[in-house]
């Protein structure tokens, strides 16, 4: 019973510490990768753990990688959902974008993805 007890710790102190040593994975994003859809008026950028919007930035490039303006970066009260606003209407083309998230235990982790505006 006692050795069965203590495996039972030793895995939950493990699951626990895996949890909290995580970066941050884009779960899923709109536009997703490789769509090919109308111009959309923001990202949404949904992430797997709690982020510091202070330390994490979201850069998109258009058709022939020029910047892309955008407004504020939000988050959602769950810190894992971010929405980056473009403040102009997009044109058609290949864009490109690329996120760098800090994690509230710290972590930095970077991605990018593209789409196409038809």
């Amino acid at each position: 019973m006692r050795k069965t007890l203590i495996a039972a710790a030793a895995i939950a102190a493990f699951a626990v510490a895996g949890q909290a040593a995580a970066h941050a994975r884009l779960i899923t994003g709109s536009p997703k990768n490789g769509a090919t859809i109308a111009a959309p008026k923001a990202l949404t950028l949904h992430y797997s753990e709690e982020l510091v919007p202070a330390a994490s930035s979201v850069k998109v490039a258009g058709p022939g990688g020029a910047a892309v303006a955008t407004g504020p970066m939000g988050l959602d009260k769950t810190k894992r959902i971010v929405t980056v606003p473009f403040t102009a209407a997009l044109a058609p083309g290949a864009y490109r974008v690329k996120w760098h998230m800090k994690t509230e235990d710290g972590h930095e982790t970077d991605g990018d993805f593209g789409f196409n505006v038809k």
